[in-house]
């Protein structure tokens, strides 16, 4: 578990400004913030240029630097790749046609899908910086203080906790299958690819039968320790007025650029 911990978490744990800064404001800042990104019209290229400079500012700020979050933001593009039909069922000038399919693409759907594109890859940076800043532990605790239901916090910690279980159980149960396997010189080691999907099913089986045994234990295991359905802390820190302005100006700066470019 500590080695996957160093994987996912090794950019939480580093040192700067933002990874300092208290979650209870990076939280609602990041999220009323994409709010504003999202609210951008299409082909709204100067409120889009406008709102990325946080993002890159937030990537000096946090020495993660642009081409970490940039490589994030990659995440989004199979997701974008689901407005890619309004470059041709958009209405407007035609710009090409596929040939043989007869598809004619429209200048009004390539400035919608791209405008869409910008807004996923401004929105996944702005996640990427909240994620990579702050541990999962300290933003669940900000939704707490939130009032985000309970049961919806514990959901997304059991969840996130039991990746770790899982994916060190998977790896018990490869070096389990490396260790029961020999590979002589000048032979092919396995059988039909038939064969390799059927233990590769059987493992994915026998792992989720291990992953709700695990699991029962746990939860037995932590109701013995006195778990009552909330997460508890040992330690309630004061909410950083400074921070809040500062998250709060964000947002600010958010709004205002979508309310001064539109009146433009």
């Amino acid at each position: 578990m500590a080695a996957l911990t160093a994987i996912v978490e090794r950019y939480a744990e580093r040192d700067s400004v933002l990874h300092r800064a208290d979650a209870r404001a990076k939280v609602p800042a990041a999220v009323l913030y994409i709010f504003a990104v999202t609210s951008t019209r299409e082909g709204d290229w100067l409120s889009l240029a406008l709102l990325v400079l946080p993002v890159i500012l937030g990537a000096f700020v946090s020495r993660l630097g642009p081409w970490f979050v940039l490589r994030r933001t990659f995440l989004a593009l199979p997701f974008v790749l689901a407005a890619v039909p309004l470059l041709f069922t958009r209405e407007g000038e035609t710009i090409f046609t596929v040939p043989l399919l007869g598809w004619t693409a429209s200048r009004e759907g390539a400035e919608a899908v791209a405008t869409i594109l910008a807004r996923s890859w401004i929105a996944v940076g702005v996640a990427a910086l909240l994620v990579s800043t702050t541990s999962i532990v300290e933003i669940l605790r900000a939704l707490r203080w939130f009032r985000v239901p309970g049961l919806l916090v514990a959901t997304v910690f059991f969840a996130y906790r039991y990746f770790y279980v899982i994916g060190e159980e998977a790896q018990r149960m490869l070096r389990a299958r490396d260790a029961r396997s020999a590979t002589l010189p000048g032979y092919r080691a396995g059988r039909s690819i038939r064969w390799r999907a059927s233990v590769a099913g059987h493992m994915v089986g026998s792992l989720f039968v291990r992953s709700l045994e695990r699991s029962e234990r746990v939860y037995a295991a932590m109701q013995a320790r006195g778990y009552q359905g909330e997460h508890r802390f040992l330690d309630t820190l004061a909410f950083p007025p400074v921070q809040g302005v500062v998250a709060a100006l964000v947002v600010l700066y958010g709004v205002a650029v979508q309310l001064l470019v539109r009146a433009a």
